[in-house]
């Protein structure tokens, strides 16, 4: 009996959780569709509304996309098979542990290391990490080329949806920058008292000021993640320098300029505006630098914006002879 009521408990608050979670979401939502009402029933600002409208479109369908485009987890073949998982949980020989890990390890192509130079195991999914795949607490899975997990849109953002987000950041600006500019001449309006209707005078005040507010801390926050994306870094890779086979290399990952661009939104231009997934790869293993231009200081603090295809290799050898050490 009172494990049930533990289990209910337990049920309970998951459901609590998960219900919360979507608060920031609301809030989102509400102010977006408040400064809608705003500006396009109290204001009317008819010349700017064809304008108005096309960046509302790309600003609601981008955001629509950073929450419902699911977080992309590691295929089967990184996951420890049925038979090897029980025969793992059982086998109390931690060296024995080790050596099934590393068996598994060998087959796949998974370069990156824990700071201990040991391979990424996640005991929590059971499997091999891939190349900057993390595993998210509050999402309770493995996700490949893990950023962070955004309260906002109430999602994981990695492989699978970072264009959208970045996309979602840049629209928000852009909406909100567009408001400040075109709200402006009103509000100098409600500055003389020349507006005469009372609810006009408050949606232009607080249609002003939400928009400057949002604007700076998204311009701030975008900016950020466009530094990270000229030199193909996630932000828990910005915090944590990854270690590869041969050491910790901060600029690993670092393509030069137009290719790190490409990492997020892929080789066809016209869709980098567009919300549709165009990212190269399938999220499990990424091009490198050349490991000899990473080891040289010299070189690595130097800008790479000529790109030379022999400067970069797609996978550097893997050493077999590293312990294995459990990460979540």
């Amino acid at each position: 009996m009172r494990r049930g009521w533990k289990m209910a408990l337990s049920w309970g608050l998951r459901c609590c959780r998960r219900v919360l979670s979507w608060v920031p979401v609301l809030v989102i939502v509400l102010v977006v569709l408040w400064s809608y009402y705003a500006y396009v029933f109290e204001l009317c600002l008819v010349i700017y509304l064809i304008f108005y409208h096309a960046i509302f479109v790309f600003f609601t369908w981008t955001y629509w996309k950073s929450i419902f485009t699911l977080p992309q987890q590691p295929n089967q073949k990184f996951h420890l098979s049925y038979s090897d998982k029980e025969r793992y949980e059982n086998e109390e020989r931690p060296e024995v542990q080790k050596q099934m890990l590393i068996d598994m390890a060998k087959k796949l192509p998974v370069y990156t290391r824990t700071g201990s130079g040991a391979v990424r195991f996640c005991d929590r999914c059971h499997l091999i990490k891939p190349d900057r795949c993390h595993h998210c607490s509050v999402c309770a899975m493995c996700v490949l080329k893990m950023d962070h997990h955004c309260p906002w849109v109430n999602n994981c953002i990695g492989f699978s949806n970072y264009k959208f987000f970045l996309q979602f950041l840049a629209y928000s600006v852009l909406y909100c920058l567009y408001i400040a500019t075109t709200v402006f001449n009103y509000f100098i309006k409600y500055w003389r008292g020349e507006l005469p209707s009372v609810r006009s005078k408050f949606h232009v005040l607080f249609l002003l000021f939400v928009a400057c507010m949002f604007f700076v801390s998204l311009v701030i926050l975008f900016g950020y993640h466009c530094w990270l994306v000229s030199r193909n870094k996630t932000t828990l890779e910005a915090f944590c320098t990854p270690v590869f086979t041969s050491g910790p290399e901060k600029n690993g990952f670092n393509l030069g300029f137009i290719k790190n661009i490409q990492q997020v939104f892929g080789d066809n231009k016209k869709f980098w505006l567009i919300p549709i997934g165009s990212s190269p790869g399938d999220g499990h293993s990424f091009p490198m630098r050349s490991m000899n231009e990473s080891q040289n200081p010299l070189l690595a603090n130097e800008e790479p914006w000529e790109e030379n295809e022999d400067e970069i290799q797609d996978y550097p050898e893997v050493s077999s002879s590293l312990a294995v050490e459990t990460e979540t």
